[in-house]
């Protein structure tokens, strides 16, 4: 088994940042891909970008150039940097693992969520 724990949500004004950070433990060979789902309320979870243990990075169209991924496999941690945020990034944020090189649309392993508040 997997356990990924989020750190690094919080209330942020619009165009400020945050640094989400996500801790891998256990069976952590058992996966390959990593990344970051979001959930705003009365919406579907969504990907908001992905990183390969190799270093491969893919992105939600809504983040590109906003938010950047990358990955620490001697810690066994992703981390999700956050910029010019918008209210509309208010969601929460679900670190996800999956035992693919690419991540699918169902992940095998999901965290717990932090919550990230944008105020405009």
């Amino acid at each position: 088994q997997v356990q990924l724990v989020e750190s690094g949500g919080g209330l942020v004004q619009a165009g400020g940042s945050l640094r989400l950070s996500c801790a891998a433990s256990g069976s952590i060979f058992s996966f390959n891909a990593m990344g970051w789902y979001r959930q705003a309320p009365g919406k579907q979870r969504e990907l908001v970008a992905a990183i390969a243990r190799g270093g491969n990075r893919n992105y939600a169209d809504f983040v590109q150039g906003r938010f950047t991924i990358s990955r620490d496999n001697a810690k066994n941690t992703v981390y999700l940097q956050m910029n010019s945020l918008k209210p509309e990034d208010t969601a929460v944020y679900y670190c996800v693992a999956d035992i693919g090189a690419t991540m699918s649309r169902n992940p095998d392993y999901w965290g717990q969520g932090t919550q990230v508040t944008v105020s405009s």
